[in-house]
């Protein structure tokens, strides 16, 4: 049995339903644009917590060093972590994906004030709820974060493999980058460093990151098929989590 196969067709529906979100469409302004951006680089930001979950549950990093049992998958894992945490920007310089998504916001104007002092907040070693009181952010987008941690939490690695590959941003870069590139053509807006986070993000993901991902999950969940089902249902909730997000945008 394919179980890749078989996940891919029972999230089908919820993935179409991204695919083709209406506010896509409605991204049509600098100003548009800024507001998305001020939005989304949440889901940026806790991106990196699923992949660090699995980088901890994975691989050893605590000392004393010991060998985990997935000598497969913490090869993956590893290498997907150097690609997000430790890739270059458009002058060749060490940056993160999200630190890059950051930089392109400050370049055209988005401010960058809720999500800085949310993470300000979680520096000072305050609770994710905690520090959502202390900005302005809807529901859905709360919602959002909290899901992702509450995977992030349950230490099943499998679980967490299958929302950082299913429910996360291979969904959107392709479309996205067409209305960048059309808003700064209309608008003279210079975005460089926006259009190259997203040729990188298609680059990286599509070409390395998300067979990569694949194989992941197939280690992890091998021929359990409660394990597939488990895997399914997170992937499922994810998006729809994140078409709540993208609702509450539009």
């Amino acid at each position: 049995m394919n179980y890749i196969k078989q996940l891919t067709a029972d999230i089908q529906d919820e993935r179409q339903q991204l695919v083709n979100h209406p506010l896509y469409s409605k991204i049509n302004t600098v100003e548009d644009l800024k507001k998305f951006m001020e939005t989304h680089v949440f889901a940026v930001w806790d991106f990196m917590s699923l992949l660090k979950g699995l980088q901890i549950g994975l691989t050893c990093t605590t000392t004393p060093w010991i060998p985990t049992k997935h000598t497969k998958t913490r090869k993956l894992i590893n290498e997907i972590v150097f690609g997000e945490e430790s890739d270059v920007d458009e002058n060749g310089d060490p940056m993160s994906h999200f630190e890059m998504y950051i930089a392109s916001m400050k370049e055209i104007g988005a401010s960058t004030t809720q999500i800085e002092k949310f993470i300000n907040q979680i520096k000072q070693g305050k609770a994710i709820n905690e520090a959502f009181d202390m900005i302005s952010l809807s529901s859905a987008v709360k919602d959002f974060v909290n899901f992702t941690f509450e995977q992030v939490n349950s230490g099943k690695l499998h679980v967490i493999a299958a929302v950082f590959t299913f429910g996360r941003e291979d969904l959107i870069p392709d479309m996205f980058i067409e209305i960048v590139k059309n808003i700064s053509q209309n608008n003279n807006l210079a975005c460089n460093k926006l259009i190259y986070y997203l040729e990188r993000h298609i680059e990286v993901d599509g070409g390395e990151h998300g067979p990569m991902s694949l194989s992941m999950i197939n280690e992890l969940c091998g021929t359990d098929q409660e394990k597939w089902k488990e895997a399914t249902t997170a992937s499922k909730k994810a998006l729809e989590h994140r078409i709540k997000f993208w609702n509450s945008l539009l």
